[in-house]
């Protein structure tokens, strides 16, 4: 390929970016009294919010949908040509429906407005024509108009569709703030990824408990320590007292700080040595916190207590990383 050849490619490339950068940009103003009318109606609704559309309006209707149901506002995407053979069912008067549609006329959506008029579902348009039937019948239109479209035969739908997509992220985050939605709320949507994962897994799911904890008792010496670290495989030890309460810990770099002033392993004892008051956590915390808490304190394992001060678990930095969290 040749020099010339390769800017060809870049500069309808950077020409449609700019295009559609121009669209968004001219969303800002569409913001209006259509919009909060919209996120009115919908944050009324007792039911869902079905969103329709033909063709490319169709796809991104789709991906509008999915956006609203794992942001709080439960949605889904029903095909204007299927609704006219029966899926038109799926739509209740509880419901309110996103039409989507550039010209505003699209006939597989049109024809369905009666229907939906008549079982009194509130309907919002996103149209790219306020005059259109479309924009008439809906109690907002979100106007998504752009002056032109990327492709530069002005036939692919680009511009406007880019246009669309922007206008429903905005209804959605809006939407969000408004309910409070939380990260957590978000989470429970979302349970099989690895962001459900960071947002939902406790550190009680993936501790270590009973035996399998590091722990050896104020009156150990320093190589009973280490045999501790050594058999427990997490890096470090904790040391409890006589009441099975955290007292201190000793991990790796403890140890190498120690070796610097030539102790002797067998005669020192732990208590003399080990790090006392440091970072612990609660069995019931998120497991994203600790992950939080060791990349802040430069540390890879933290004791679990409970709210008397008793050692109840142990967790480090790999076991994070088997169970998806970093």
């Amino acid at each position: 390929m040749t020099e010339q050849n390769s800017k060809d490619f870049r500069t309808p490339a950077l020409r449609a970016i700019r295009i559609e950068r121009d669209a968004i940009d001219a969303l800002e103003t569409r913001i209006d009294d259509h919009f909060t009318r919209a996120c009115e109606v919908i944050m009324a609704c007792k039911g869902r919010v079905v969103v329709t559309g033909m063709g490319k309006s169709g796809h991104i209707g789709n991906k509008i949908a999915a956006t609203l149901a794992s942001t709080g506002t439960p949605s889904f995407f029903v095909h204007p040509g299927e609704a006219s053979h029966g899926d038109l069912g799926m739509i209740t008067s509880q419901d309110v429906v996103i039409a989507i549609s550039n010209s505003g006329n699209t006939s597989e959506v049109v024809t369905i407005l009666p229907l939906i008029k008549r079982m009194g579902a509130p309907l919002i348009s996103m149209t790219g024509n306020p005059h259109s039937t479309l924009a008439r019948e809906a109690v907002a239109n979100l106007d998504v108009s752009v002056q032109t479209e990327a492709c530069p035969l002005g036939l692919a739908p680009t511009s406007s569709t880019t246009a669309t997509l922007v206008m429903g992220d905005a209804l959605a985050v809006s939407l969000l703030e408004a309910r409070g939605f939380s990260t957590e709320d978000f989470a429970l949507s979302h349970p099989g990824g690895s962001l459900g994962r960071r947002l939902l897994l406790r550190v009680s799911d993936i501790m270590h408990t009973g035996d399998t904890i590091p722990r050896v008792t104020e009156g150990t010496t320093l190589s009973g320590a280490l045999l501790e670290i050594s058999r427990k495989g997490l890096g470090m030890t904790t040391i409890i007292d006589a009441q099975g309460n955290l007292t201190g810990v000793f991990t790796d770099g403890d140890l190498r700080r120690t070796l610097d002033t030539n102790p002797n392993l067998h005669t020192t004892p732990i208590q003399d040595v080990m790090t006392r008051n440091g970072k612990t956590i609660a069995a019931d915390h998120l497991a994203a916190e600790a992950l939080n808490i060791m990349e802040e304190m430069k540390i890879n394992a933290l004791p679990v207590t409970d709210e008397s001060g008793a050692l109840v678990g142990a967790i480090n930095m790999h076991d994070l990383l088997r169970a998806g969290v970093i």
